[in-house]
């Protein structure tokens, strides 16, 4: 890590600042440990460790770190956070709510917002980012509350980016003060700490937009103008899910985070891997003009007959994981996906794009290694902390 100075009781606070000190040690080998304040942080990327601890010691592995700022922001109710009664919660209702059976529901709806997001990139090819932004976060938003959002250029539409970039940067390693190790920090008055203002901020703003939502949808229900949302189910059965207002809020305001960050950021992804390696690309154009022809859309059911297809699907999901938060036990084990997608040990050249690897095994390992240890969905997480909205994302997707 250089030549930066490790101070006895801070330990590697001064350290790891910056997301490239963080890939640093990521990169250092399958274990590293590290000591950041009163806490020890083990960092683990090899696919058969991290399979033990959190897929199979799950009932005590499925903990999180302690998140002032995250505390600050949603009073512990983001469902990111620590295992608590309220999580357990919110867990139980994203499982009874986002069934596979519930999510293929809405499948048109998906449909329809993908056939214009192409109809988008080929009229503004320039535009494709936030086009497929917008994409991610107009399905979750139609899925959830009955709601579309036909254009970018709106203020709910940027205005939800804006904030979304806000509360990622206040997560930030080094964003703040190592308030988590050292909590004495905490007490520094907000006036001094700009941090603490900018929490506040943040704070409003989500309260009014996803408290905004779910209110939204109550009065629609009021006025018997039932649409079939997910929100409708949450708030019919929020007797019998255990679930008060306040956590209905950030319940609601979680899954569209989740929705709209990861999926948008897997899109993107995958056409900047299009443009750096239009061989793929040309192969996939050809598979699909081979099954579907020239005079439809491909649907989820032509994807059995694409394997090639499949293929890419699965290698863009391995270049650029997306951020986790670290997972906690006693020992305070951290756990990245990018070391285990990128290990030499199991993928030949696992740098480079190419979809070839996973015609030729499962999960793209190289042939004749054991890959038991990975599964297509490593990258929803594991144990209690795999995504809920799996189902929905890999239709999105």
């Amino acid at each position: 890590v250089g030549k930066k100075i490790w101070w006895p009781v801070f330990g590697a606070c001064t350290l790891m600042r910056t997301h490239e000190d963080w890939m640093l040690i990521i990169n250092r080998g399958h274990f590293s440990q590290l000591k950041i304040g009163n806490d020890t942080v083990v960092v683990l990327t090899d696919a058969a460790a991290v399979k033990e601890l959190m897929d199979k010691r799950s009932s005590t592995t499925a903990d999180r770190p302690p998140s002032y700022v995250a505390e600050l922001i949603t009073d512990g109710l983001h469902m990111v956070l620590a295992f608590t009664p309220a999580w357990k919660t919110e867990r139980r209702a994203s499982a009874a709510i986002l069934t596979p059976q519930a999510t293929n529901q809405h499948l048109p709806i998906q449909r329809a917002e993908a056939i214009q997001l192409l109809y988008n990139i080929l009229h503004s090819p320039q535009s494709f980012y936030t086009d497929i932004q917008l994409y991610s976060l107009s399905v979750i938003y139609s899925v959830l509350h009955g709601r579309r959002l036909p254009q970018y250029e709106t203020k709910e539409v940027t205005g939800f980016f804006t904030v979304m970039q806000e509360w990622s940067a206040l997560l930030e390693p080094g964003a703040v003060p190592p308030i988590d190790a050292i909590p004495i920090l905490n007490l520094i008055p907000e006036r001094w700490a700009k941090w603490k203002r900018d929490c506040k901020r943040v704070r409003d703003l989500q309260r009014a937009r996803y408290f905004g939502l779910v209110e939204e949808t109550r009065e629609r229900m009021r006025r018997n103008q039932h649409n079939g949302s997910f929100m409708e189910d949450v708030l019919e059965r929020q007797a019998e899910l255990g679930m008060d207002d306040e956590m209905a809020g950030w319940f609601g305001g979680t899954l569209i985070e989740g929705a709209t960050d990861t999926t948008s950021s897997y899109i993107q992804s995958l056409v900047l891997a299009l443009i750096a390696y239009p061989e793929a690309q040309k192969k996939a154009h050809e598979e699909i003009d081979r099954v579907v022809g020239e005079h439809r859309m491909p649907t989820l059911e032509d994807l059995e007959q694409m394997p090639y297809v499949r293929a890419i699907i699965s290698e863009a999901d391995a270049p650029i994981p997306s951020h986790r938060p670290p997972w906690c036990t006693p020992c305070n084990p951290g756990y990245r996906g990018r070391g285990i997608f990128h290990d030499p040990a199991l993928f030949d050249n696992p740098e480079d794009f190419i979809p070839e690897r996973y015609l030729l095994s499962e999960n793209g390992t190289k042939p004749g290694v054991d890959g038991s240890d990975l599964r297509p969905t490593l990258s929803f997480g594991f144990g209690r902390r795999i995504c809920p909205g799996m189902y929905l994302a890999q239709n999105s997707i």
